[in-house]
């Protein structure tokens, strides 16, 4: 076995999810999943089959963000896992629907920080063990941070 980090390309103002998932159908149920969400959103996604064809299956409603997003799935060549874009949404309006597709199993991170994946290569294929999402901390937070955070997420209307 050998292990390899393969990075992600995230665009510009963009969010990232990625997941594993278990059936074909998941292309097209996360695509009504984002759709609907958020109705200005722009997102592409992309999803590694792992039987059959073992095609690289796309969706989206930006041909830009649904290349990137078929780009990270060769990268990875992780049977079973997707990769979505988003623009104009966070991954906070559009996860947990995510999370209650039932083809999905689990979700690696969602972010829109810098991300490498660890992937394990057999001869079978490769499997995702986990990522590392963005870089390690600089300290604890202090008043002026606690503030700063707290304004931040009452301008962007998270909270009240």
């Amino acid at each position: 076995m050998e292990w390899l980090t393969v990075k992600m390309e995230i665009p510009e103002g963009c969010n990232l999810i990625l997941g594993q998932s278990h059936f074909i159908k998941t292309v097209e149920d996360l695509y009504e999943i984002l759709i609907s969400a958020v109705p200005q959103a722009k997102f592409g996604l992309a999803f590694c089959e792992a039987s059959g064809a073992c095609l690289i299956r796309s969706e989206g409603n930006d041909e830009d963000l649904r290349g990137v997003a078929i780009r990270n799935a060769e990268r990875l060549g992780a049977g079973h896992s997707f990769v979505v874009l988003l623009r104009d949404a966070y991954p906070i309006n559009v996860l947990n629907a995510i999370k209650l597709c039932q083809e999905v199993c689990r979700i690696f991170c969602a972010t829109a920080n810098p991300v490498e994946v660890i992937l394990a290569q057999t001869e079978q294929g490769r499997g995702i063990l986990g990522v590392v999402d963005g870089f390690p901390p600089k300290g604890v937070e202090k008043e002026a941070d606690i503030a700063w955070r707290k304004d931040l997420l009452r301008k962007i209307g998270y909270k009240r």
